[in-house]
């Protein structure tokens, strides 16, 4: 049995999807699976032990030709494999036609209303619900497959060499770590890092034992900055610093991760680490963390969740600024305490 999955990006998308992989891998134990994905996430899955390979889509800088070589030449290669089955869990008129010409025997995808990607498919599975969650939805396509659905995977397998590097890097050792995430890819799902830093103080104060890391891209550095400057002595500025192999790994050395909605957060619920989860125009039953939306706080709003990556409310973030530091930083005590 030889498997394609499409889920190019983002981080967060990917980390949901990989539940239909363990699963496959599973209950089809000889199956062989690979994943095309986008280039700068590969690192997430490449030596991924569930994984037969990964199929890098170079997303930026598509047009140039030396990476319109290389994207024929994969497609031709994925030709070659004759696969059983095809699953587009991407849902856009790219991933639909690359699942397409893939040609292999089953392509079942997603019921998406963008660009017309379920023309392409054999099989099209629909969401149950507008707050049917993104993990749920990619598990539907499972069940036409005779692929039983259950909770019995690893979704995130520790990378041993890779915790072993991160523990000696950084010593790490000795320590509770409490991880910040202020980075989101929409400004308006960022809670302001005023407030992070306040957070930081406050759990500080309480608990001398406490070490903070911030994560993040070379994007987030400013964050990181402001952040780690607030308690120089006890704070890691890791924005830019880590590999994506190594952020998993601080996520599951930590005792508690602080984050906008963001992929870092899937991280987390995917480990069943402790969190706190920041909503503002995001719909925590669609894309919240997965098994821990008790973990959410957000306000209601009028507007709230609006699903716009722009504020248009009359009092501009309202529904990030609603969420007062004194409530994340009680939330976080009580992680901190179970």
């Amino acid at each position: 049995m030889k498997v394609l999955i499409l889920k190019p990006s983002s981080l967060g998308d990917v980390i949901q999807a990989l539940p239909v992989a363990r699963l496959i891998k599973r209950h089809l134990p000889q199956s062989e699976i690979y994943w095309w994905i986008d280039s700068n996430l590969a690192p997430l899955l490449e030596g991924d032990p569930g994984l037969a390979g990964v199929i890098r889509f170079v997303r930026r800088g598509f047009a140039k030709p030396e990476n319109l070589g290389k994207f024929w030449r994969d497609l031709r290669w994925m030709r070659a494999q004759n696969f059983d089955w095809v699953i587009d869990l991407q849902g856009l008129a790219r991933s639909g036609a690359v699942a397409w010409l893939a040609n292999g025997k089953r392509l079942i995808g997603l019921d998406e209303a963008r660009e017309g990607a379920r023309g392409y498919y054999d099989i099209i599975v629909q969401r149950p619900s507008w707050g049917t969650h993104a993990a749920d939805w990619y598990l539907r396509t499972l069940p036409p497959l005779g692929v039983p659905v259950d909770t019995d995977f690893d979704w995130i397998p520790e990378r041993s060499e890779v915790a072993a590097a991160v523990r000696e890097k950084w010593q790490t050792d000795g320590a509770r770590w409490v991880l910040l995430q202020p980075g989101a890819r929409w400004e308006n799902k960022r809670w302001p890092v005023e407030n992070f830093v306040a957070t930081v103080k406050k759990l500080s104060g309480a608990n001398p034992d406490l070490r903070f890391a911030v994560l993040g891209g070379r994007d987030e550095a400013e964050a990181g900055q402001k952040i780690s400057a607030a308690l120089p002595e006890r704070c890691l500025d890791l924005t830019g610093k880590t590999s994506l192999p190594e952020m998993l790994e601080w996520v599951r050395l930590g005792a508690l991760l602080i984050t906008n909605d963001t992929g870092p957060m899937h991280v987390a619920a995917a480990m069943r680490k402790p969190l706190v989860a920041i909503f503002g125009p995001t719909a925590p039953q669609r894309t919240g963390p997965y098994g821990q939306l008790e973990s959410v706080l957000r306000i209601d709003l009028p507007c709230a969740p609006c699903m716009k990556s722009r504020c248009h409310f009359e009092k501009p973030l309202a529904c990030l600024n609603g969420v007062d530091v004194q409530r994340v930083f009680a939330a976080a005590q009580g992680k901190l305490a179970n």
